[in-house]
């Protein structure tokens, strides 16, 4: 079972792993990186379009999150249960959006470089949702 401060953080591992398994290892010799283990509760309302320093995977605890690129295309959809990544970099930008009936909760793992923020705004490019 992994565990954070906060009780929604708890999961099994096993889950987790699936998730992670494909997240890239830290290069040795290149920046220091920092791992952070929260929980996010997403409102109805849409977060910010946004992109990571670094790489993150994630499990659904709750709800369903819909998952959209840069081209405001959906290019997943991730029930309660489901694993996912995200790949690093501004040439990654996406949104989440949690578009169901039932509150969505994400438990994820952030791989970041010391001192980069958990996500970067980003621009709409002209989706007809923010």
């Amino acid at each position: 079972m992994i565990r954070g401060g906060d009780p929604q953080l708890a999961l099994p591992a096993s889950r987790f792993a699936t998730a992670c398994h494909r997240a890239p290892p830290h290069e040795p010799g290149g920046p220091l990186m920092r791992t952070s283990l929260r929980a996010a509760t997403r409102v109805r309302s849409s977060p910010r379009r946004h992109f990571h320093d670094g790489p993150l995977c994630g499990y659904v605890k709750q709800g369903t999150l819909s998952h959209f690129d840069a081209t405001c295309a959906s290019d997943g959809v991730y029930a309660k249960g489901s694993a996912l990544q995200e790949p690093a970099g501004p040439g990654n930008v996406h949104i989440g959006r949690d578009l169901g009936d039932v509150p969505l909760i994400l438990t994820v793992l952030y791989v970041l470089p010391h001192g980069a923020p958990f996500s970067q705004d980003a621009p709409n490019p002209g989706c007809p949702f923010e």
